[in-house]
C-alpha cells in the first residue's frame, strides 16, 4: 500500500515522429505501462497527419524494445571496428570521454575536436545541444551538407525565404505534381492530402522521378526522366507555356524579375530539346506542360531529390519557375511548397549556445568526413587534424559517401571516438567508448514540421531503457568534466523548451502540453507571397542572386537551364546509379528491426530487362558495380519502370548485408555541389557486369 505512484500511467500518450522526414507526425501511442508501448498512430485531429503513420512507425514497439539495443556504457577492448567492447560506469565513461578531448585539444588545439552530428533525431534539444558544447569549448565546427542544402539553396534563390504555401492546400488542388520525392517511401502524408484532392475534386497526380515508384504507381502521369535532367524538363515545360498561352503576364509583370528575358531564353529550349537530355518523349512534356498550364489550381510538391544531385539547386530553382510563369501561386491548391523552416522564427541561442559561437573556428563539410578524417588538406585548411569525434544522432561509417576514405579514417589509430548510439552500428564498431541513447519516448523534447506547419511537444513518454542516457544529459555531463559554461548545461531538457517557446513567441510548455501542437501557419497572402516575394523589391527571381546562396556560385547559370556538371554516363561509366530510399529502413534506422529487414529482402539492383540482357545476366544474377572509388555486389531484380542505363539500389543497408562487407556509398562522391556543398547520392556514373 506504500508503493510509490506509478509517473506513467497505462493509457495513450501523445508525442511527435523524431526521425529525419518531413511529416513530422502528431503521435498517439499506446503506453501499456511505464516501461512499455503497444501501437503507435498519427493523430487524427492533426490537420496535417489526419490519423496517418508509415508502417515503420506504427510498429515502433519493435524498435524502442528491441533486445539489441545498447544496455550500458562500453570501452572498446579489440581492434576498431571488431565491435569487442567491456561495460564501464557512466562516470568512467564520461571521465575518459572528457579526458580525450582535453588531450586533443591540448596536444593539437581546440579544432582538432569534431562534434558530429545529424538527424536520428530532430527535436531541437536532442539534436542541436551538441552545439552548445561545441561553442563553449571552440570545437570544429560543422557545415550540415548531407540532406537540404542543394535544395534549400534552389528554393530560396527564388523566393527569398524557405516557406510555401500550405501543404493541406494540396487537398484544395485540381494537380498536384510530386517531384523529386517517393512519399510513398518517406512522407506518406503527402499521398494522404493528393488522394484527398482526386476523390474530392477529381484532381490529378503527375510524379517526377527517374523510376517507377510507389509513388509514381498511384499517378495519372509519371515522367521517368534521367537523374540529374530536372532542369531540362522545367524549361521545356516553360518553353510550352509561353508559347501557348498558359503564361500570366499579369502576375508576371507584377511579381516577378525578369520575365521577358525568360520567355526569350526558353524560347529555344523546347520539348524536342529537353527530350535529348532527359531521354523523355516529347510528346510527354507537351503533355505534362498543357496539363499544367490549364490547370489554374497546380501545387507543386517538390521534394529532397533535388539534394542529391551535382545541379540540384539549379534544377529546383527552375521547377520552382513553373508556379510564377502561371501565377498559380494566385489561388488556394496552386503554388508550391518545399519546407516550411522559416516560419518558425526560433531563438536556439540557449539550446545552441549562440553567445559562445567565436566566427574565427573553422567550419567542416559533414558529408566530407571521409577525406576529412584523412587528412585532405582542401577540407581541413591550415588546421589541425580532427583527432576526437563526439558523434550523436548519425552513422557516417554507413550513410557518407566515399565509404572506403570513412572507414580508412576510422581506423585511424591517432582519432579517439566517442559515439552515443541506441544500437550497436556499423560507427559505433569503431567508438573507443560507447554510450547508450534514449530513443524519443524516453526524453522530452519539441518538434516543428519540416513538411508542414506545427510545433509538436514530445514529453517523455516511458522510462529511459537500462542505463541509456538521453542527448542533454550527455552534453551536459561533458560539459560539467570539460569545464564549460552555459546555463543551459545547468537546466533540464524540459525548462529549455520552456524558454525557447516563450522567446520565439509561441505558447510556453504548458500550454503546448495541453494542446499537443501549435498550428504556425502564416495567412494565405503571405504564404502564397501575394505580400511579395522575401526580396527588397517583392518579386521572385528567375534571374536569382547565387552569390547570396553560397559561395561555389561561378558558373550557375543566370537564367533556369540544365546545369551540365552531373556525373554523367561515358564509354567507361555506362551506367547512372540512384541511390534511393527504401520503404522500410529510414536512413539506417529501422534497418534492425525484424520487420523491416524481412520487407526489404536483400540489397538488389533494380535494372531494366533489356540492360540485364545484354550483359548476358537475369533476374537474381550477382551483379558487380563498380567505379574508380569502388565496388559492390548486388543482386539483380529486373524491372522495367526505369530507362535504360538508369539503375536503383534502395536502402540504406548496412555494409555488412553486401557479400564483400562494403556497402553502396563506396561508389558515390563526396564531392561537394555548388553553390554550398551538399552529397550527390544520386548522381553516381558506375559500370556493371556479372560477378
Amino acid at each position: 500500500m506504500n508503493a510509490p505512484f506509478p509517473k506513467f500511467l497505462p493509457g495513450t500518450a501523445y508525442s511527435a515522429c523524431p526521425h529525419d522526414c518531413p511529416s513530422t507526425c502528431a503521435l498517439e501511442i499506446e503506453r501499456k505501462d511505464s516501461r512499455s508501448i503497444g501501437r503507435v498512430r498519427g493523430a487524427e485531429d492533426n490537420l496535417y497527419t489526419a490519423g496517418v503513420v508509415c508502417a515503420k512507425v506504427a510498429r515502433y514497439a519493435e524498435r524502442v524494445h528491441h533486445p539489441g539495443r545498447l544496455r550500458q556504457p562500453l570501452r572498446r577492448t579489440g581492434p576498431k571496428g571488431s565491435g569487442d567492447f567491456a561495460p564501464i560506469t557512466w562516470d568512467e565513461a564520461l571521465d575518459e570521454v572528457a579526458e580525450a578531448l582535453t588531450r586533443a585539444a591540448q596536444r593539437h588545439g581546440s579544432e582538432a575536436v569534431w562534434p558530429y552530428y545529424y538527424a536520428g533525431t530532430m527535436g531541437l534539444v536532442q539534436r542541436d545541444g551538441i552545439h552548445r558544447l561545441r561553442h563553449a569549448m571552440k570545437y570544429s565546427g560543422q557545415h550540415s551538407t548531407i540532406c537540404t542544402t542543394l535544395a534549400w539553396g534552389g528554393w530560396i534563390a527564388g523566393t527569398g525565404s524557405l516557406r510555401g504555401a500550405d501543404p493541406r492546400e494540396m487537398a484544395e488542388s485540381d494537380l498536384v505534381v510530386i517531384w523529386g520525392t517517393n512519399v510513398v517511401n518517406t512522407q506518406i502524408n503527402v499521398l494522404t492530402h493528393a488522394t484527398r484532392a482526386r476523390k474530392e475534386r477529381g484532381a490529378k497526380i503527375v510524379v517526377i522521378d527517374p523510376y517507377r515508384n510507389g509513388t509514381a504507381e498511384v499517378a495519372d502521369m509519371h515522367l521517368a526522366l534521367r537523374p540529374g535532367t530536372d532542369g531540362a524538363l522545367a524549361c521545356a515545360v516553360m518553353h510550352v507555356l509561353f508559347r501557348d498561352g498558359h503564361a500570366d503576364w499579369d502576375y508576371l509583370r507584377q511579381y516577378t524579375d525578369a520575365p521577358d528575358e525568360l520567355a526569350a531564353h526558353v524560347r529555344g529550349r523546347g520539348p524536342d530539346w529537353a527530350a535529348a537530355i532527359t531521354g523523355l518523349d516529347p510528346a510527354e512534356i507537351e503533355a505534362f506542360a498543357r496539363l499544367y498550364g490549364t490547370t489554374k489550381r497546380s501545387f507543386l510538391r517538390l521534394g529532397y531529390g533535388f539534394s542529391r544531385q551535382r545541379n540540384g539547386a539549379v534544377n529546383m530553382h527552375a521547377a520552382l519557375c513553373l508556379a510564377a510563369v502561371t501565377g498559380s501561386w494566385r489561388y488556394r491548391g496552386g503554388g508550391a511548397f518545399h519546407n516550411n523552416g522559416a516560419i518558425y522564427h526560433w531563438d536556439k541561442s540557449l539550446i545552441e549556445g549562440h553567445d559562445l559561437r567565436d566566427p574565427a573556428i573553422r567550419m567542416l563539410d559533414q558529408s566530407r568526413i571521409g577525406p576529412i578524417l584523412t587528412g585532405e588538406r582542401r577540407d581541413i585548411g591550415e588546421g589541425p587534424p580532427v583527432t576526437a569525434l563526439l558523434i550523436q544522432n548519425t552513422n557516417p561509417v554507413t550513410v557518407a559517401p566515399e565509404t572506403q576514405k570513412v572507414l580508412e579514417g576510422f581506423a585511424r589509430p591517432d582519432l579517439f571516438v566517442c559515439v552515443h548510439e541506441q544500437f550497436m552500428t556499423e560507427t559505433a564498431k569503431y567508438a573507443d567508448i560507447l554510450l547508450p541513447a534514449t530513443t524519443f519516448l524516453e526524453h522530452d523534447d519539441v518538434y516543428q514540421g519540416g513538411g508542414h506547419q506545427y510545433i509538436i511537444l514530445g514529453p517523455q513518454v516511458i522510462e529511459p531503457y537500462a542505463e541509456s542516457r538521453s542527448n542533454h544529459d550527455v552534453i551536459c555531463g561533458l560539459a560539467k568534466r570539460l569545464g564549460a559554461e552555459h546555463r543551459g548545461f545547468g537546466m533540464s531538457a524540459l525548462e529549455i523548451i520552456d524558454w525557447t517557446l516563450r522567446a520565439s513567441g509561441w505558447p510556453d510548455v504548458e500550454t503546448l502540453r495541453a494542446s499537443r501542437w501549435h498550428d504556425c501557419q502564416p495567412p494565405f497572402e503571405k504564404a502564397h507571397y501575394l505580400d511579395g516575394f522575401a526580396f527588397p523589391d517583392g518579386k521572385f527571381r528567375f534571374k536569382p542572386d547565387w552569390s547570396r546562396t553560397g559561395p561555389d556560385h561561378a558558373g550557375l547559370p543566370l537564367l533556369p537551364d540544365h546545369h551540365p556538371i552531373i556525373d554523367e554516363a561515358s564509354a567507361e561509366h555506362p551506367f547512372r546509379l540512384v541511390t534511393a530510399p527504401s520503404r522500410s529502413f529510414l536512413n539506417t534506422t529501422f534497418n534492425e528491426t525484424p520487420t523491416s529487414i524481412r520487407r526489404e529482402g536483400r540489397p538488389a539492383i533494380m535494372i531494366h530487362p533489356d540492360d540485364l540482357a545484354e550483359l548476358g545476366a537475369a533476374d537474381g544474377t550477382r551483379l558487380r558495380l563498380g567505379n574508380r572509388r569502388g565496388s559492390v555486389v548486388v543482386h539483380a531484380r529486373a524491372f522495367d519502370g526505369v530507362q535504360r542505363k538508369v539503375v536503383v539500389v534502395e536502402g540504406i543497408w548496412p555494409n555488412a548485408a553486401f557479400e564483400e562487407g562494403i556497402g553502396i556509398n563506396c561508389l558515390t562522391s563526396a564531392e561537394a555541389a555548388p553553390p554550398n556543398g551538399g552529397a550527390c547520392f544520386h548522381d553516381t556514373a558506375i559500370w556493371i557486369r556479372p560477378a
